[in-house]
């Protein structure tokens, strides 16, 4: 929440500098110009400091309150590119804002408090997971994995038969999109790096997306990782147990040909 306040703050501080500082060539115009403006301004400053105190709260106490849907969205379309900017401004990691981004909206994903039917859920994972020995083209067809175990694929397969959500490897964001709409899922688990979470968070809205990190021991998009029991205790979190039905492995080359 760090980053957020900050930019909030600055929004309210240029907002109010709007009004400052023409406020002498104002009351040149109409002596009730300068007060009109400021009006105004003072408006927008209110509605931002609602929006980042119904966000604040909805995070603080993890309870679905009235318009959570809208302030995560301003989450994702206002206050993202707002501290990417003053990140820059100010030197910071891209990094760092964007792990920022993700946690927040992670934190607002779970204050909805909803759960889903298995086969309304998307497994959604970087093709880096796949050991880059192995000779099986997943990419193109999950199902060709042999579960030898070398790679968190034969885990998260096992999740998809013990649960029964929907699967899917995507070799970027273009052929996500695409499995995204194939599948029409109403919420997404995503596994990737801080980069491809946070673009796919802000493609994919208002889907809600929990975006858990991958582990990257060997840099980068070659031989990631990711916890298995962290995928599956968000599962634990969002499955409706009452709902349990067999859900789909989808193949990255079965959505590109769509």
């Amino acid at each position: 929440m760090g980053l957020i306040s900050i930019t909030c703050f600055v929004i309210c501080l240029f907002l109010a500098a709007l009004w400052v500082i023409p406020y002498i060539g104002l009351k040149n115009i109409h002596p009730a110009a300068s007060w009109v403006v400021g009006g105004l301004v003072l408006g927008l400053i209110g509605l931002v400091s609602v929006a980042y105190w119904g966000l604040f709260l909805n995070i603080l106490t993890r309870k679905s309150l009235p318009g959570a849907k809208r302030f995560r969205g301003l989450t994702i379309k206002l206050f993202l590119p707002l501290m990417v900017l003053i990140g820059r401004i100010f030197g910071l990691d891209k990094e760092h804002i964007r792990l920022s981004f993700i946690s927040v909206n992670n934190e607002m994903v779970l204050a909805e408090a909803r759960r889903y039917a298995p086969k309304d859920i998307l497994l959604l994972m970087p093709h880096c997971l796949q050991n880059s020995r192995c000779d099986k083209r997943l990419t193109y067809d999950i199902n060709n994995c042999e579960r030898c175990g070398k790679c968190p694929i034969a885990g998260l397969l096992g999740l998809h038969d013990k649960y029964g959500v929907n699967l899917a490897v995507a070799t970027g964001g273009t052929i996500a999109r695409r499995i995204v709409v194939q599948l029409r899922p109403r919420m997404i688990i995503a596994v990737a790096c801080h980069r491809d979470l946070s673009s796919g968070i802000q493609d994919t809205y208002p889907l809600p997306v929990y975006g858990v990190l991958n582990e990257r021991p060997n840099g980068p998009c070659l031989d990631t990782t990711v916890s298995i029991e962290r995928v599956e205790e968000m599962l634990h979190r969002f499955i409706d147990p009452d709902k349990a039905e067999i859900g789909r492995t989808i193949a990255t080359g079965q959505a590109a040909g769509k």
